[in-house]
């Protein structure tokens, strides 16, 4: 069963109600020079869930005032979508609001918060892939605050799985073999592997003694996420097939199978 997170316990934990997720947008708010010059979320890579692994992943807040950053009081939240009672749908926070902090400068600190994210229970359903928006309040030793909305930007993307068969092999050269396959991807809410529909594939294919794959076709996946098509075998080498991702799922490429032409 799915439950929907709500901030209390985070903005408990602050003492802040700054931190709560906005019910609409709004200007960011802040008081003085205080600033967030940058966040990164997952060393700026996407984050991929499957269907069971819990993914640990961080995010770094920098912040500057002229007076420095209170340590353990900057802190971030990741979000898809508010709702209108404050809550959110799909809500990801870190267990130690205190983080791991270093001063860069007298005025500049870096702190990084680890995040964990389950597939069974923040991604609430498969409506939430895609990106989702990091919230963030810093402190500073004067009292100083700010608080951005849009601090930053991350993908929460559902895994994919690619598979390939060439057939038959060993082949004459030059005659027709046909290379299967299948284009799975994460489903949030059976917690299984599901075939993606209509999608391009590109089948390709590596000379044996070469490291370059090239593309010999486009195929599209049908209504099970499965690919098929034929080719002449004219050399030894390796097929795969290669798919280069949507908004909501990452690329994904098969491992090559060697198909010997006699």
């Amino acid at each position: 069963m799915h439950h929907r997170t709500t901030m209390a316990g985070f903005a408990g934990a602050l003492a802040l109600s700054a931190v709560t997720v906005p019910a609409s947008a709004r200007a960011d708010d802040f008081s003085g020079d205080i600033r967030i010059t940058k966040v990164v979320v997952n060393g700026g890579k996407d984050i991929v869930l499957g269907t069971t692994a819990v993914k640990t992943f961080t995010i770094a807040v920098t912040a500057t005032d002229d007076s420095g950053i209170e340590v353990g009081k900057t802190a971030p939240v990741m979000w898809h979508t508010p709702l209108p009672n404050g809550d959110a749908y799909g809500l990801v926070m870190p267990h130690d609001t205190a983080g791991k902090c270093v001063r860069q400068s007298f005025t500049t600190t870096t702190c990084t918060y680890t995040l964990k994210i389950d597939p069974r229970i923040h991604p609430q359903d498969n409506t939430t892939a895609g990106t989702w928006t990091v919230r963030a309040l810093a402190l500073a030793n004067d009292g100083d605050y700010i608080t951005r909305d849009s601090a930053a930007r991350a993908k929460v993307l559902r895994a994919s799985r690619l598979t390939v068969d060439a057939s038959p092999e060993p082949v004459k050269k030059n005659r027709t073999i046909t290379v299967t396959g299948a284009l799975t991807r994460a489903n949030w809410v059976t917690y299984k592997y599901g075939g993606y529909t209509g999608q391009p594939v590109k089948l390709q294919f590596r000379k044996k003694g070469t490291s370059t794959y090239k593309t010999l076709r486009t195929v599209t996946t049908d209504g099970k996420g499965n690919l098929r098509t034929t080719t002449k075998a004219t050399a030894d080498g390796y097929f795969r097939y290669f798919f280069a991702g949507t908004a909501t799922t990452p690329a994904a490429a098969s491992a090559g199978d060697h198909v010997d032409v006699k």
